[in-house]
């Protein structure tokens, strides 16, 4: 397994190791087959001159790799959130909020990960700088036919899992995050959207967008959040016994398949022998499809001129579905603002007696990238069902983890499943600011599933 972060941490404090010498190793990865699309650009010099300045090992990331999604910007390189319609925009003139802060905190940045075009699905395909496979961070690469990696946040989520990273910044619009961390077997927790900024990042939906990051711990996920939201983390030494969990008996337990099944339902069977207290709750549901009515609309407005100039440029799937934001009228995008408030207080009415919620973070496992993108030679029949199972996928990887981000929540999905297993997360989460309510449960229950996989072995 991996070492994280904060293990690493202590072997540069001890002189076991240095930052230099991580960051070869994580070049190394980088340059593995393993990750073949997960960057669009690498910057391994700049890397190797952070990592080798003077005092990094006394930092929060102590010059170690990190990668950045190709959504935020960095000085002197051109943004291009994964598409080739951002091909002659000008360089950033400086870095964006989240990538300053990682600097300053000693990250040694090794390059800029691939991701959906304009962070339009969950799924992870990338018709113009191709599709990175899915990896498991617990046993290496997964059985069968190369699998989606999860998106929008693709080559975040593999830098991470395949030792390429240690963290990866990301976003998170409707599960971005999530999605990857569940589908490769490591951690990425969504903090309540409005403790991180966002400026310098190219927007999907104002309302919901996210600046978060992906990690091999849940530890690292602190670390990573103290960083990003410039904010400490209240710990707490409660176990597990003293948290009041819950689990949700609608949405998020339906169309489980037989694998994420098996793993949710003994994950829950091994917290509660660890003396956890779980409830089932059934909250009030919204009428509309989860944070999809914000995308659309907001989407648009960013894109409109740019489609007008090289809309030929974009994916076909992700030109349709920003799109449809033309088309809504000013009164349903208010009626939509004012029903999310009326369902945000009903949720918290019914969550406010738990510490944290338990659900599968997405129930499937990841399916085969041949089965969902886009290729040349297809007959017409071909394409259009390919397009059907992308559409039918991409809706159930959205469907758990995007009812956080219409919740204005926070949320953290860690892996649950065994070896001989394909990665399955759980998920953890709750309302808006309560995310050191979220990581400190999620330390416990990291812990408890961690000692029954070795009790296990």
């Amino acid at each position: 397994m991996l070492a994280d972060l904060t293990a690493t941490r202590e072997r540069l404090q001890s002189g076991a190791t240095t930052a230099p010498a991580e960051l070869e190793r994580c070049i190394a990865a980088a340059q593995a087959p393993a990750n073949h699309h997960s960057f669009v650009r690498t910057t391994f010099d700049q890397a190797r001159s952070a990592a080798a300045q003077p005092g990094q090992a006394r930092l929060a990331l102590a010059g170690l790799a990190v990668s950045v999604k190709d959504l935020f910007d960095i000085a002197g390189q051109t943004t291009s959130a994964g598409s080739t319609a951002l091909a002659d925009a000008p360089p950033a003139a400086r870095d964006c909020v989240a990538v300053a802060r990682l600097r300053a905190a000693g990250a040694s940045i090794i390059g800029r990960s691939n991701m959906t075009e304009f962070a339009c699905s969950g799924v992870g395909v990338n018709p113009h700088f191709g599709t990175p496979a899915a990896w498991d961070a617990r046993s290496g690469a997964l059985p069968g036919a190369p699998r989606v990696p999860g998106g929008s946040s693709s080559g975040a989520g593999v830098s991470v899992a395949t030792g390429a990273a240690f963290i990866g910044l990301g976003s998170d619009t409707g599960g971005s995050i999530r999605i990857p961390a569940a589908l490769n077997g490591i951690v990425g927790f969504k903090n309540t959207a409005r403790l991180v900024p966002t400026t310098g990042a190219i927007p999907l939906s104002h309302s919901l967008d996210t600046a978060c990051a992906l990690t091999r711990s849940v530890r690292d996920a602190i670390v990573a959040h103290e960083v990003l939201a410039a904010r400490h983390v209240a710990r707490s030494q409660a176990p597990l016994s003293e948290y009041r969990l819950a689990l949700v008996s609608t949405w998020f337990l339906d169309d489980m398949d037989a694998t994420v099944a098996r793993a949710f339902e003994r994950s829950i069977a091994t917290l509660r022998q660890a003396g956890a207290r779980i409830a089932h709750i059934a909250p009030p549901a919204m009428q509309a499809a989860p944070a999809y009515g914000f995308p659309a609309p907001e989407g648009y407005a960013w894109h409109r001129a740019l489609l007008q100039r090289t809309g030929a440029r974009y994916d076909p799937r992700v030109r349709a579905r920003i799109e449809k934001g033309a088309s809504m009228m000013a009164w349903e995008y208010i009626e939509l603002l004012q029903a999310r408030q009326h369902w945000i207080e009903r949720m918290h009415a019914e969550l406010r007696d738990y510490d944290a919620l338990l659900s599968p973070t997405v129930p499937i496992v990841a399916p085969a990238i041949a089965d969902v993108a886009p290729a040349d030679g297809l007959d017409a029949a071909q394409d259009a069902a390919r397009d059907a199972e992308f559409l039918r996928v991409n809706s159930l990887l959205l469907r758990n983890t995007s009812i956080i981000n219409l919740l204005d929540g926070c949320a953290l999905s860690l892996p649950c499943h065994q070896p001989g297993e394909l990665p399955v997360g759980l998920m953890v989460w709750h309302g808006a600011l309560k995310d050191d309510q979220v990581l400190n449960a999620a330390l416990q229950i990291e812990q408890a599933l961690q000692k029954e996989a070795r009790n296990n072995t």
